[in-house]
């Protein structure tokens, strides 16, 4: 029976690596790389700098940071906000208050509770944002980190076509894609991670490179902090990342996506 179980589960993998194979036949990562993987980290916290930056740039990885236009790290260290832009990393945009559903969230102050949002007041506060970070790194074109990854204001109206026409992707949560085909780089998934261990953080990248997609990480806190992944934890993932550089292709979202936009503008 135990090995009649261990046939019928070889089986499957099996099964489900050809499918994976199969179902992106027409799409191909550059150089022939397995997978790709988006390490993001959110809030634009002074961790950022001080720890996963180092971190980094010891590795020649670039990242992508999403900034609220309210953070006070943002306004004390904004010289060093510039240089990693210049140096390669992303600026993202993460709205200027970070509103999120203050019915999901009870800590949400109510001026900033996004289900009493207007679409006319996302729209305005992202736009803000933007004009923001331009300020700050000159670039006109970038992504959008939906703020809790919720999407929906006053009335449940989405406003997943506000951050079409403002950003060239945008990032949600949820599991890896199971295909490239089809998917939709303005509500692309994510793992929001909460002291992984580094074995953790790598055995997510295998999987999206079993099955031929994209690993897409929503970092936090660096080295301490709230949703926090440790120096150690993350300096493991860098690591494995660097020695299977043959099979990851490591870049920011906005790089990323817009090659998958390409590609499938391409397939199509």
């Amino acid at each position: 029976m135990k090995r009649t179980f261990i046939y019928v589960m070889v089986i499957l993998v099996t099964v489900q690596f050809s499918y994976s194979q199969d179902s992106n036949k027409n799409f191909k990562w550059p150089e022939k790389k397995k997978a790709a993987v988006c390490l993001t980290f959110d809030d634009g916290q002074d961790s950022h700098l001080d720890n996963a930056i180092p971190l980094l740039d010891s590795f020649n990885m670039k990242a992508t940071f999403y900034c609220p236009g309210n953070k006070e790290s943002l306004h004390n260290r904004t010289a060093e906000w510039r240089t990693i832009a210049k140096n390669g990393h992303e600026l993202g945009n993460h709205s200027l208050f970070h509103p999120c559903d203050g019915r999901q969230f009870d800590w949400v102050e109510p001026e900033y509770d996004l289900s009493r949002y207007s679409l006319d007041q996302i729209r305005m506060e992202l736009y803000t944002a933007n004009t923001l970070l331009k300020a700050i790194d000159g670039k006109t074109n970038r992504t959008y980190g939906y703020t809790c990854s919720n999407y929906k204001v006053q009335g449940d109206s989405t406003y997943v076509a506000i951050v079409k026409q403002l950003f060239s992707a945008g990032r949600s949560d949820g599991p890896i894609p199971n295909t490239m085909e089809n998917i939709d780089v303005y509500f692309m998934p994510s793992w929001c991670v909460d002291s992984p261990t580094g074995k953790e953080l790598i055995d997510y990248v295998k999987e999206a490179g079993r099955k031929g997609t994209i690993a897409t990480f929503m970092f936090h806190s660096v080295g301490g902090g709230y949703l926090n992944v440790s120096n150690e934890a993350l300096q493991e993932l860098l690591i494995y990342l660097k020695e299977n550089e043959q099979d990851y292709w490591v870049d920011t979202f906005y790089n990323v996506t817009a090659y998958i936009a390409n590609q499938s503008v391409n397939i199509e």
